[in-house]
């Protein structure tokens, strides 16, 4: 029996069940149009040649993978942190963002839309459009616009329009939605750069392979300093699932590295306020992909809650929702102070302050027993810098 590929989409777009392309008529051609050439451009010399040179000399890739010896002391066991921080613009969302761009000015598409929740992703797109000469509007939720302002700040300097989205929950989720509508509006001039590895086929399998270069150098990196293929251990956060689609991507077909998501349950699994969607998802359609989805009976979708705006999303990529039920990898819920406690510890034990989404990946150290010869790698997915208001709010007691 063949082994599973839980890399790869079928040609239609499908991992097992999960994903398609679910859209409005009026997008089709250029879906169609996506679908048929993205491989053959992205996988071109010449299109390689100028993304890995600005990967390399404008991103700063490659990333470190970083020993985090204090935090390893405390835990009783050997933790690597993969600083996706350390990025240009301070995340992992550039590496998608100057890929989806530079793709946009092959196709022809001078203007380009995209949503952002924490704001991260809103910020590498504003770049990358900067830097390739496109004109730039950024759709974001009215409650994420008052709690990420200096991202908000650093997206207007460089020269993006922000349009603040006051329908719904004023969130991502809303943020995604008015985007589509745009994208409608103005398909023959338009490329969406989705930031995450949702929507409709080919968009999660394009984000995830430009975010694959983080597993692919945390291989390399792993053999050099240990001397061994594998770790025990791949740990990121999740919410649509951009960071962990890249952090898992080339140990997915490896069943001897134990994979772990971190939802955020955001008050708790059963609070009403929570955007763990494995554990309070069912099988739906969602921004023309058919994923899991937080909803009622009816298909109507249920409002998320995390403190952390980048995963404040009612879904997950159908990549991951594969994994999920394949049980490929392990699914855990963090809550909005497990996330907080985690934060602080990492902040003092290594002097690193991270970004909330990042947060939930590190609170799953307290949830797993690992042994002294186990190896853990978490994706560090972003610097706390936009998140330093909720922390002087949520952490005062401690300060």
């Amino acid at each position: 029996m063949k082994p599973k590929d839980f890399q790869r989409p079928d040609k239609n777009g499908y991992y097992g069940k999960f994903g398609g392309a679910f859209i409005p008529e009026m997008l089709h051609l250029n879906i169609k149009e996506l679908q048929e050439k993205y491989k053959d451009i992205t996988e071109s010399e010449e299109f390689q040649e100028e993304f890995q040179d600005l990967l390399k000399n404008y991103v700063g890739r490659e990333t470190p993978l970083y020993f985090a010896k204090n935090l390893s002391k405390k835990y009783k066991t050997t933790i690597y942190l993969k600083r996706e921080d350390l990025n240009h613009t301070g995340a992992h969302k550039i590496n998608n963002a100057l890929g989806q761009a530079i793709l946009a000015k092959k196709l022809g598409k001078k203007r380009i839309i995209a949503e952002t929740g924490a704001g991260q992703h809103g910020v590498a797109t504003a770049t990358a459009c900067a830097l390739l000469g496109l004109e730039c509007i950024i759709y974001m939720g009215e409650t994420d616009l008052q709690r990420q302002a200096p991202n908000v700040g650093r997206m207007k300097m460089l020269g993006a329009e922000i349009i603040s989205v006051t329908s719904g929950s004023k969130t991502l989720k809303d943020a995604v939605n008015e985007s589509i509508r745009d994208w409608i509006n103005n398909a023959p001039t338009t490329h969406y750069i989705i930031g995450s590895v949702v929507g409709p086929h080919p968009f999660p399998d394009m984000v995830t392979r430009f975010q694959s270069v983080i597993s692919k150098e945390i291989k390399a990196q792993f053999l050099e300093k240990t001397g061994h293929p594998n770790p025990d251990y791949i740990i990121a956060c999740i919410g649509g699932g951009s960071n962990a689609a890249g952090a898992f991507y080339h140990y997915v077909n490896d069943k001897n590295v134990k994979i772990i998501a971190a939802e955020a349950s955001g008050l708790g699994l059963r609070s009403g306020k929570s955007a763990a969607t494995t554990f309070l998802g069912s099988l739906g359609i969602l921004h023309g992909s058919k994923s899991l989805v937080m909803q009622t009976k009816d298909g109507q979708v249920v409002e998320p809650h995390s403190i952390s705006a980048g995963l404040d999303y009612p879904g997950i990529g159908p990549f991951h929702a594969n994994l999920f039920k394949e049980k490929r990898a392990e699914f855990m819920a963090v809550t909005d102070q497990e996330a907080l406690k985690a934060a602080q510890t990492l902040t003092k034990t290594e002097g690193i302050i991270p970004a909330l989404e990042s947060a939930h990946a590190l609170a799953v150290l307290d949830k797993i027993t690992f042994l002294e010869t186990d190896t853990v790698i978490i994706c560090l997915s972003g610097r706390g810098d936009k998140d330093m208001e909720t922390y002087l709010e949520k952490l005062s007691s401690f300060l």
